[in-house]
């Protein structure tokens, strides 16, 4: 007789550009969602909540138009043979929302929600397949003093999170602008529309590559330094002056940018008409004292295509160094702007709305490397541990359990069975500061039960410690003692309360 066959062993090996988040990640993300979640509602903005899945019509312009659309976004079929995906940002499903529900909302309609996304993209350093997004928009308003709140929104938002001013920047364009850009060096109308994404991508470098590497990819193409080749735009020495003039306007500060603009423009109408919403926006974040923070840079583009005005991004200025020493700067952490058409995809006319995304994941990472106190005071330690020394009075130890979760103390009872070494070390890699141990000793006692506290924090700290110290034997008598059972959650309290 054949023996079956033993199945072979699945791979425990996460798919890339996927990560897995322990608890101390988990809760300091929380405390990020509800310090934004605090901001946004200052603003005014209320939450919603869209689903994960969308049908792919409904989720932009931007996507591939192919038999499968499975580039840029997850996408498989319904039993009704009706193309579905996986969001790929807030903002399309908000549209979709908004265009449903649209007589029962209030306009302007401003809300937030928080969320992952899903991109189908080669994943590599920085670049996740799912990741996490916190979004307000507000829809209804033509005006662009909706578009400086949201900027002054995300600044402050920033700034709450524990990033200092001055280590931020709000970097505004507008899209008009960069319109304008391309009408001068005859790019415009849809036939041109993948040399002009090709550009905008290009532009998108400037403060990486500099004036050489965008030059390239403007022109013919550029060769990385890992010898890859990127084909260029195609544009001749006019066209590539012509936008390095935009490129190069920046100024001292929004007015002088401004009126470089309104230069570089001045036979642009589409320019024009940026110009001048980037000068009204100038306007609203100097009276409201955030013209420090808020700054006017030709070289912001923003990659998706349903952008119709200003478009805005939130980077972070300062520098750290990794493990071996080399700098990392994080760069943007959120963007937006306004996207005036995209409601109207659903209604036939266009919606005015603008809004912001944070990127969670990539502000986290920052956040972490600056010792945020968001991150820092949100390592939660593990419960107190009850050991388990002998098997016939389990009933009792669950009992000690019982009286300090009724006292709100998070508590576990140890359900393995090692023994009570393991069980203390078992309790030190939970990240717990204390462990409760009663054995025949303890429950026989001549005075009555008792229970034995055990310090782990300490106990680990004069493990450490040397014997010469003078207060040795004290910290020792405190990192375990006894105590009747009567006082087990006071005295449980009482070495918590010693390490805050």
């Amino acid at each position: 007789m054949t023996a079956p066959k033993t199945p072979p062993r699945a791979s425990a090996k996460l798919p890339r550009g996927l990560i897995d988040r322990g608890p101390a990640a988990l809760a300091a993300t929380d405390k990020m969602l509800a310090t934004i979640k605090a901001s946004y509602e200052l603003y005014g903005f209320e939450a919603v909540e869209t689903p994960f899945i969308e049908y792919t019509e409904a989720l932009g312009k931007f996507l591939p138009d192919l038999d499968r659309p499975n580039e840029g976004v997850f996408s498989f079929k319904d039993d009704d043979e009706q193309w579905l995906s996986l969001r790929y940002d807030l903002t399309a499903p908000l549209a979709r929302y908004v265009a449903e529900h649209f007589d029962q909302l209030p306009k302007p309609y401003r809300s937030y929600r928080a969320g992952y996304v899903f991109r189908n993209e080669k994943p590599g350093p920085g670049r996740f397949r799912q990741f996490m997004q916190f979004d307000a928009d507000t829809v209804g308003a033509a005006s662009v003093a909706a578009d400086a709140e949201i900027c002054m929104m995300a600044a402050q938002t920033l700034e709450k999170l524990g990033i200092k001013r001055g280590d931020y920047l709000i970097k505004v364009n507008n899209r008009k602008v960069l319109d304008g850009v391309m009408e001068a060096i005859g790019l415009g109308g849809d036939e041109n529309a993948g040399r002009r994404l090709t550009v905008l991508r290009a532009i998108d470098k400037f403060d990486r590559l500099g004036h050489e590497g965008v030059s390239l990819l403007l022109g013919a193409g550029r060769k990385d330094e890992s010898g890859d080749f990127t084909k260029g735009a195609g544009l001749d020495a006019t066209q590539i002056a012509q936008v390095f003039a935009l490129l190069e306007a920046g100024g001292k500060d929004n007015a002088e940018t401004v009126a470089r603009f309104a230069e570089v423009f001045a036979s642009t109408p589409r320019g024009q008409e940026g110009t001048a919403e980037l000068k009204t926006i100038a306007e609203l974040v100097e009276a409201a004292g955030f013209a420090d923070r808020i700054r006017i840079d030709p070289a912001v583009v923003r990659g998706l295509e349903y952008y119709t005005g200003p478009v805005f991004e939130a980077e972070l200025t300062f520098e750290v160094q990794d493990d071996e020493g080399r700098p990392i700067r994080f760069g943007s952490v959120g963007g937006g702007g306004r996207y005036d058409g995209l409601v109207g995809r659903f209604r036939g006319e266009d919606v005015p709305a603008t809004g912001f995304s944070i990127g969670v994941s990539r502000l986290f990472s920052a956040l972490t490397a600056i010792k945020s106190p968001i991150v820092t005071s949100s390592m939660q330690r593990g419960p107190v541990v009850v050991l388990v020394l002998d098997k016939d009075h389990v009933a009792r130890y669950q009992g000690f359990v019982t009286a300090l979760r009724e006292a709100g103390i998070r508590s576990e009872l140890y359900l393995g069975s090692s023994g009570m070494n393991a069980q203390l070390k078992y309790a030190d890699k939970r990240g717990s500061l204390c462990g409760i141990i009663q054995g025949s000793n303890e429950r026989d006692h001549a005075d009555g039960p008792q229970v034995t506290i055990r310090d782990l924090a300490l106990g680990a700290e004069l493990a450490a410690s040397s014997k010469d110290r003078a207060d040795y034997l004290e910290l020792r008598a405190k990192a375990q003692f006894a105590v009747p059972e009567s006082e087990l959650v006071a005295a449980v309290r009482e070495v918590l309360a010693r390490h805050g």
